[in-house]
């Protein structure tokens, strides 16, 4: 689909964005601190930030991509209906763990709203929604594998 191939090209952009900017400034204020004996005060938690989300979007690319890993001993040795029975636990218990993801992640995007990051002064609930991001992002992959594997179409990624 050509939606999916620019919203993946679009993530991969932001994630390049997000390491160059954090490589500059990590690079920077180490230079800064040996050179000048100053710095960028703003590095570490600008970091911080960027990490988290870039960790959280590269987390749902490998998963739409099934690029996640995974215990497939036995089930790489099963074909018909034991395949698809497990296929499917292996969703149910995917979705349980994104339900609780996406409910403490939003949680956290609440308690958040109210707190601010000590020297950069944003919202901590910026931070929080990555994961929330995440989660709800793994959790419309889950749908569309689910609805692909329904139809029996071979999708690009089974989890």
């Amino acid at each position: 689909m050509r939606a999916t191939r620019w919203l993946r090209h679009l993530c991969e952009g932001f994630l390049a964005l997000c390491l160059l900017v954090m490589v500059v400034a990590v690079f920077g204020n180490v230079v800064l601190r040996y050179v000048w004996g100053t710095g960028w005060v703003v590095t570490e938690e600008l970091a911080r930030l960027l990490f988290i989300w870039l960790v959280c979007i590269s987390a749902t690319l490998a998963f739409g991509e099934g690029k996640h890993l995974g215990f497939d001993l036995v089930t790489s040795r099963l074909s018909g209906l034991p395949a698809a029975v497990l296929r499917w636990l292996t969703r149910v218990l995917i979705a349980l763990a994104l339900y609780h993801l996406i409910v403490g992640s939003w949680q956290q995007v609440l308690v958040g709203m109210d707190s601010r990051s000590p020297v950069m002064n944003y919202p901590l609930a910026l931070a929080a929604g990555g994961t929330l991001v995440m989660g709800l992002a793994m959790a419309v992959l889950l749908v569309v594998q689910a609805w692909t594997d329904l139809r029996g179409e071979t999708g690009e990624a089974q989890p």
